[in-house]
């Protein structure tokens, strides 16, 4: 039997042990950073849709309001009082649209700050955005969605494929421009068209 002697032992076991244990505790520490690194992306990444859904939920209403036959009129010209919170949307299509009149040939400067239709104090800076509400007049939705809507001018006219004199009735293809946004984080735009037969039809 051999014996050894406690001189010779020189704690070579306790370095390497802790050496070890930094190594793992390294290896741990960057490994809770990938995981809370990923833990932020994948919430922002869940931020984004949810904005985006409901900005794009906002479209979606503005795009609904020019639909059905009823109050063609308002969908033709601009009218301060559709662009009211008092306009709340009907599931029975006879909605008026947040049309406003176009005062700029810039439409990015026009989609942050709408110009108001001259001569009408119905309308301020603060209420060019409709506020999205979805059918429920109620409701408080979660993100501030707001939209309206522009009549688009294509090649200077403001109706496509109009009979002669159709242009006074509301008769032809008629082009729209809708804005929405959520706060002042996301905007976005949709357009679509729509054939009118006219207000004597």
């Amino acid at each position: 039997m051999m014996l050894i002697s406690r001189k010779s032992q020189g704690g070579a076991v306790l370095l390497v042990s802790l050496v070890m244990l930094l190594v793992l505790t390294v290896l741990a520490v960057s490994s809770m950073r990938g995981v809370t690194l990923e833990s932020r992306i994948t919430a922002n990444r869940g931020h984004d849709m949810r904005t985006q859904n409901i900005a794009d939920a906002a479209l979606r209403e503005a795009e609904f309001r020019f639909y059905g036959p009823g109050n063609l009129a308002d969908k033709l010209e601009a009218k301060a009082a559709n662009c009211l919170e008092a306009n709340t949307l009907k599931t029975n299509g006879i909605n008026s649209p947040c049309l406003l009149d176009v005062k700029t040939d810039h439409l990015l400067a026009f989609v942050d700050q709408p110009q108001l239709v001259d001569g009408d104090d119905l309308l301020t800076a603060s209420n060019v955005w409709m506020p999205y509400r979805g059918t429920d007049p109620d409701a408080d939705t979660e993100g501030d969605a707001h939209y309206n809507s522009i009549l688009a001018d294509v090649a200077g006219n403001a109706a496509v494929n109009a009979e002669y004199g159709g242009r006074g009735e509301g008769s032809g293809t008629y082009f729209y421009l809708n804005n929405g946004k959520t706060g002042d984080a996301l905007y976005l735009q949709s357009t679509h068209a729509n054939i009118y037969l006219g207000l004597n039809n």
